[in-house]
């Protein structure tokens, strides 16, 4: 049986189109994760939501307890794992609005806990392969929805995250650009590397909300900017993410 979690989530929780819902409190061997989860349908499809820095958005990016956050969608029989968030766009073709269903990551943190593996069995080191690290079936699903929406989108996209809360410099942004990374976040990796050492099929749509501080004719991001742009644009991760669930098997 199919049963999604779903990270960010932004406005999913509404009661107009989560139904039957309730909220849990559970915790894991890593503790408890970040917000209670939230239980219910979307579609007849059992949904499972966490927010990944909290209800009102009070933990910053390397507090989050990405490893209880994927263990707590583990424990509760999620079969697949689909993630929202904003980005900065490293490229002039990606603009405000858009969405892109990301393909690759960039790892640039450097304080967070990206494995569940504290230690290996002996005998048994556990080196999960990364290659591919975004489940094709639920980009291809993500993709196909998109187009049918006629939402602006990108179907590939390189994200690179980086530690913050601080944001870039503009060194740093024209070094990632140079990487080949097309969007910068700060929370996308280490969930992207514990899902797929948890077995857990996972897809990750970001949404353009600025040009980080690469370009000449741009004032350089604002946490302002982010949520004005995300705000306006909500309504179509809604339909994006509800009308793509009913695809999921």
């Amino acid at each position: 049986m199919v049963k999604i979690g779903i990270i960010g989530g932004s406005g999913l929780d509404n009661p107009d189109i989560l139904k039957d819902a309730k909220e849990i409190e559970v915790s894991t061997p890593y503790g408890k994760p970040t917000s209670p989860l939230k239980l219910g349908k979307i579609n007849d499809v059992e949904i499972v939501l966490v927010a990944r820095h909290g209800r009102n958005h009070t933990i910053p990016p390397t507090q989050v307890n990405y490893r209880a956050n994927i263990q707590s969608l583990k424990d509760q029989g999620c079969t697949h794992i689909l993630a929202t968030t904003a980005c900065g766009s490293l490229r002039e073709e990606i603009g405000r609005g858009d969405f892109i269903i990301i393909d690759q990551f960039i790892d640039f943190t450097r304080l967070r806990k990206v494995s569940f593996f504290d230690e290996f069995p002996p005998g048994d080191a556990k080196h999960t392969a990364m290659a591919y690290p975004y489940s094709e079936n639920l980009r291809t699903i993500l993709i196909e929805t998109a187009k049918e929406l006629n939402l602006k989108y990108h179907e590939k996209g390189t994200v690179v995250t980086i530690e913050g809360p601080r944001f870039s410099t503009r060194a740093e942004s024209e070094m990632f650009r140079l990487w080949g990374a097309d969007v910068i976040n700060m929370s996308i990796a280490p969930e992207t590397i514990l899902a797929n050492e948890a077995g857990i099929p996972y897809a990750a749509v970001a949404m353009s909300t600025d040009y980080d501080c690469w370009k000449d004719d741009e004032v350089p991001v604002t946490w302002g900017e982010i949520l004005e742009i995300f705000g306006k644009n909500v309504n179509n991760v809604i339909a994006l993410l509800t009308n793509a669930i009913k695809k999921i098997k």
